[in-house]
């Protein structure tokens, strides 16, 4: 049963855009999604602070996206997999020129 007196608060440090990083949740206004937040935080090392102060984003805004992250984990974290399975076979079958040349040049 849901109390009378209390009071939705709105995300408004979050957005979703079609048009931006692929529909990831992003910081507003910005191109840093929530992801990146989290990546950054838990297994780079980084303190919410530093977060803010090296991409000129408000405290609240970085507070506001690792909750949204924790609200929405299991899904961020599947969808990060996924996509970082992707990249791997994306390399694994076209090799970039560069890693191409030094294959060769070890070869000879």
């Amino acid at each position: 049963m849901e109390d009378s007196s209390m009071q939705l608060v709105s995300r408004e440090h979050i957005a979703i855009a079609s048009d931006v990083r692929s529909r990831k949740p992003c910081i507003v206004g910005t191109r840093i999604a929530v992801e990146d937040v989290a990546v950054m935080h838990l297994k780079l090392g980084y303190s919410l602070v530093e977060i803010a102060g090296k991409y000129d984003l408000s405290l609240a805004s970085v507070y506001a996206a690792m909750a949204y992250y924790f609200d929405h984990r299991d899904e961020i974290d599947r969808r990060t997999a996924e996509e970082n399975e992707l990249v791997e076979v994306l390399k694994q079958n076209h090799p970039s020129r560069l890693q191409e040349k030094l294959r060769q040049l070890r070869n000879e």
